[in-house]
């Protein structure tokens, strides 16, 4: 039967720093297949993780090792045979639950294959040929193996036995290598389609706020022009005809400005949600309140250029009720003069 690979997973693989013996080396790139394999010749279980076609992790389970659980994802043993120390971070607790299991039952298969190893040795029995059928576990398929050619566990095992072993690994990681790979792409796609939203956004918030500049400009040209209509107290149809267009005009100002905060708010929650624009979320929370700074402005101007439109009605109505009240008077000075006329007339006639 040879090796074959009884249980596997996908972990971050680390090794004690040799120099300091605290800090932790990342020995992989991204999360690899980390698999268990039994040897039912030699009735040896062992840790093999590859990457591409380099050796991770070889590491033989013997019954004095101990797998330890430092956090809800992390968990580490000693190798004494290889000098170091591993550790393996899971993407989950129950991973790294599922993976300490097998640890322990494949570590007590491992102290049992050595117990009765020694009791043929002392009974000075002739070695006999180990059972292909492996011990009381029974493999099971393997969940993931990213594999290649395994190196060899001692220097008494052939470098052609080594070379069988790793082809069943080879051609089971074949389609998961796949898998993997079309995931990587997908995570891929959709970090450059957010990059593109992202820049996207950058893109709207200048083009908003040179719309915004542009907005504030046609208010002081507006603002110039009610100062210029106020002169022209005379022309009052002219007046109402402006004043009207002018207030639609800075209706319409107002609903573009209040659109326009809208979707600037509208991208400030998106921008929030996204841990990795941090910075641009800031600047944005500034050029928002810039804005909203400038909108009070024109508010007070707007309010403003309508309290003096308003005063100059009430102007223009204080004078015409003047002009009625002299036409009045006018009027009846008219009228006595006619009578005078008449008076003088009848006088001239009686005469």
């Amino acid at each position: 039967m040879g090796e074959q690979p009884i249980f596997s997973t996908r972990a971050h693989i680390f090794q004690i720093d040799p120099t300091t013996k605290k800090n932790w080396l990342p020995t992989s790139k991204h999360a690899v297949t980390v698999s268990y394999f039994f040897d039912s010749t030699r009735n040896v279980y062992r840790i093999i993780s590859l990457e591409g076609n380099k050796a991770v992790i070889n590491s033989t389970i013997t019954p004095n090792m101990t797998f330890t659980k430092t956090s809800q994802k992390f968990g580490q043993w000693a190798d004494s045979r290889a000098n170091t120390v591993y550790g393996l971070g899971f993407s989950s607790e129950s991973h790294l639950s599922r993976f300490a299991e097998k640890f322990a039952e494949f570590k007590e298969a491992a102290r049992l294959a050595k117990e009765k190893s020694q009791e043929k040795t002392e009974l000075g029995s002739a070695p006999s040929q180990e059972s292909a059928t492996g011990p009381p576990l029974s493999p099971s398929t393997p969940e993931g193996l990213n594999g290649a050619q395994d190196q060899s566990t001692g220097p008494s095992e052939p470098q052609a036995e080594s070379s069988q072993n790793a082809l069943p690994a080879s051609q089971s990681s074949a389609s998961i290598n796949k898998h993997w790979e079309a995931e990587l792409e997908a995570l891929k796609g959709n970090n450059a389609k957010l990059t593109a939203a992202l820049l996207e956004s950058t893109a709207n918030v200048k083009q908003w706020k040179q719309q915004l500049s542009a907005y504030q400009e046609e208010a002081e040209r507006l603002h110039k022009r009610v100062t210029e209509l106020e002169c022209v107290s005379g022309q009052s149809t002219a007046v109402k005809s402006q004043k009207t267009e002018l207030n639609r005009t800075i209706e319409d100002l107002e609903a573009a400005l209040k659109a326009k905060e809208e979707e600037l708010e509208r991208l400030k929650a998106e921008v929030e949600s996204s841990n990795q624009f941090q910075t641009n979320r800031d600047s944005l929370t500034l050029k928002l309140q810039e804005t909203e700074a400038r909108n009070r402005t024109l508010e007070s101007q707007l309010s403003e250029l309508e309290q003096r439109l308003e005063n100059n009605q009430l102007e223009r109505e204080s004078f015409r009720k003047s002009l009625r009240s002299l036409l009045e008077m006018l009027d009846g000075k008219i009228f006595e003069l006619n009578e005078l006329r008449d008076a003088l007339a009848k006088l001239l006639e009686g005469s």
